[in-house]
């Protein structure tokens, strides 16, 4: 069992994702959601490179501007694909030295050292960053300087000489700390412990992890403090103090938590599992390895998913649940072997690295007795010229030997990497092929979803003066709308189920079906007694199933009669707006399905006035995260938006209401799906 301790740099590798499982249909949506993740973040970055493009291709453009906005351009394509990065960042390097722009060559020095580093080419990537460092140097950029400095020392952390690392950690210290930049200092201080931790000097470590804590709280860096929490409790752990360990990594996890950073909850998730373990509290250390475990598929973690697959096998045999247990294995055996794949094509390219160092060596030392030679040779006699000549054909033999053997070595490598290739390419078609069938199944199901939501032509004609805002986050949705005619009342509803994407379009379709049984079948009108059916038929679908399942969804019904509203609800409120104020009725707080102690639902009656405005919606629109802090958007700004554009049209307030959101979000992944519906009398 490993446990794992975060690392300070901050460099991400693309990986592809395998999974494992007795059951076919869980694959097919673990699969569909990296795919998803990928392609939804390029695709929204896709008209961004064109408009860079149409700049960079542009003659009139002058080229220290084509530079900066290669680096740009590179920015989207680091992580998804490093090769066209590396394309990109070449041509910038080949434009600045063109030119002789500083700190555009400083820029592409520092950007291919990153890049090549994932590739696997060390010294290559060391060479590129002491460039860096020297044009940093010559324009006296000291942030530039600190910066490759913590760069230089990482290679030399991962290279084992932490001595070399120590140093060039201080030395950027030194400079963040003169120029004042305490975010920097920050980080320099948390590498600092951390080497002092690899070389088991544990009060020295702690000192500085302290360091770096308080700095990162003046600043409010919450990921950096929940990272420095993170190693504290690895610390502690290591040296058997697991009520001080724990303590630390429940710190790191609520930080984690509040600042949703999905990679972090999922490590430190893991690790508190690893601590009860050790403390012999399986169920404990059972229900927060399932949460990182279900955290670390849904976003496509390998290293996580092996790593918590692992422990999950132990505690399975523990329980005697050796199936379970035998299914976790496999799936830690085949994430395992994926990211060994990985990490011995790294080796490869770093042994071959070190080979051309090697040669180039060689070389260098062959030219060097040459002109040793050949400065005795003009003041020895003839004996000595001889001789000389002797000991270079000598030399020229041994080097000719060493040549050939290095040729023959290689010519083995070469092999093993073609056939690796080999198997990768073949391995990433099939991927594709499968990840285009898995893309093709989900549109087919957002068809099936789209038909059993009520079409605009039918809103417009029972609720003529209302608007539709619905934004699911994935291609098909949790959220969903429903209306409903019958005996002259217009039932209409926004109902918000368990999770998003597959999972939750699959739970929507069971509770649209149960609503419309509820009215067609059992001839309900009253919302509190459809929503009380409703939940009786949801379940009993969900009881069918050999497991608990405790899926439902969140729901505001309402019933219009001419100017008679009915409302009832399930943690969804309902809002009136009249006169310039709103009217705010609270659902009962009880989801639509599995609940302790349930109660029926209460039907709320109200005489509309002329100009009064019913909204009714899920919690998708209010808890986006967004703005100058990435806070969430709150209940308190939807409600003033909402007040303040009653003079509009309902087209022109859905107009106002999405572009307000979208505004919001920025470049920020929608979080949950939206829908929001609005009705004016």
């Amino acid at each position: 069992m490993r446990y794992k301790n975060n690392k300070m740099i901050n460099m991400k590798q693309k990986t592809t994702i395998f999974r494992l499982s007795t059951s076919v249909f869980r694959f097919v949506i673990i699969l569909n959601f990296s795919f998803l993740i990928h392609n939804s973040v390029f695709a929204q970055d896709r008209h961004k490179i064109d408009s860079l493009n149409a700049i960079i291709n542009d003659k009139s453009i002058c080229d220290t501007i084509k530079v900066n906005l290669l680096f740009e351009k590179a920015s989207y394509y680091y992580l998804q694909n490093p090769d066209t990065a590396i394309a990109i960042c070449e041509k910038a390097k080949t434009i600045s030295e063109r030119i002789n722009y500083i700190k555009g060559k400083g820029d592409s020095y520092g950007w291919l050292g990153y890049l090549i580093l994932q590739k696997g080419d060390v010294k290559k990537s060391l060479e590129y960053f002491h460039k860096c460092l020297k044009t940093k140097e010559e324009i006296g950029d000291n942030k530039g300087i600190a910066t490759s400095l913590n760069n230089i020392g990482f290679i030399y952390k991962d290279q084992g000489d932490m001595a070399k690392a120590l140093e060039h950690f201080y030395k950027s210290l030194k400079i963040q700390e003169e120029i004042g930049d305490i975010k920097g200092s920050a980080i320099s201080l948390n590498n600092i412990g951390l080497i002092y931790s690899k070389q088991n000097e544990i009060d020295k470590a702690l000192e500085y992890y302290q360091k770096s804590i308080k700095l990162r709280e003046e600043i409010g860096d919450k990921k950096g403090i929940s990272v420095s929490f993170n190693n504290i409790g690895s610390i502690y752990r290591n040296q058997g103090d697991l009520a001080k360990a724990l303590d630390y990594h429940h710190k790191s996890l609520k930080l984690r938590e509040e600042i949703v950073d999905n990679k972090g909850i999922t490590i430190s998730l893991f690790n508190i599992s690893c601590i009860y373990i050790i403390q012999g509290d399986v169920q404990e250390a059972k229900s927060y390895a399932t949460r990182s475990f279900d955290m670390a598929q849904d976003l496509g973690y390998p290293s996580e998913i092996a790593d918590v697959a692992e422990l999950l096998s132990r505690i399975y045999l523990y329980e005697n649940k050796g199936i379970q247990a035998l299914e976790m294995y496999k799936l830690y055996i085949s994430m395992r072997d994926s990211i060994n794949n990985e990490e011995n094509y790294k080796q490869t390219q770093k042994q071959q690295a070190k080979y051309e160092y090697e040669k180039q060596k060689a070389i260098d030392d062959a030219e060097n007795e040459k002109l040793i030679a050949i400065e005795k040779e003009e003041k020895e006699k003839q004996k000595i010229l001889i001789y000389a000549i002797a000991c270079g054909l000598g030399l020229l033999v041994v080097f000719l030997i060493f040549v050939f053997n290095r040729l023959r070595i290689t010519r083995k490598q070469k092999l093993v990497i073609e056939k690796q290739k080999g198997v990768v390419e073949t391995a990433h078609h099939q991927l594709e092929e499968k990840n285009t069938e898995i893309l093709d199944s989900i549109n087919y199901a957002k068809r099936i979803q789209s038909a059993i939501l009520p079409p605009a032509k039918l809103v417009k004609e029972y609720l003529k003066d209302s608007f539709i805002l619905y934004k699911p986050k994935d291609i098909v949705a949790g959220d969903f709308y429903w209306l409903e005619h019958k005996d002259g009342l217009i039932l209409f509803a926004v109902a918000d189920c368990t999770g998003h994407g597959v999972p939750g379009a699959m739970v929507s379709v069971v509770c649209n079906n149960a609503l419309n049984r509820s009215v067609r079948e059992y001839g309900l009108t009253n919302p509190g007694a459809i929503l009380d059916k409703t939940r009786e038929i949801v379940i009993q679908e969900f009881e069918k199933s050999d497991e608990e399942v405790k899926d439902g969804m969140d729901i505001a019904l309402c019933s219009l009669d001419g100017n008679k509203l009915e409302y009832a609800g399930a943690n969804n409120p309902l809002w009136i707006i009249r006169k310039g104020e709103i009217l705010e009725t609270k659902a009962n707080k009880q989801p639509i399905g599995k609940f302790d102690n349930p109660l029926s639902y209460t039907t709320h009656s109200f005489e509309l006035q002329k100009a009064d405005s019913i909204y009714i919606f899920s919690d998708g629109y209010v808890d986006q995260f967004g703005g100058e802090k990435g806070k969430k958007f709150k209940v308190k700004a939807f409600r003033e938006i909402l007040l303040g554009i009653q003079d509009k049209s309902m087209e022109n307030q859905r107009l106002l209401i999405d572009e307000i959101f979208e505004n919001w979000r920025g470049k920020l992944e929608q979080i949950d799906d939206v829908c929001v519906i609005g009705v004016k009398i």
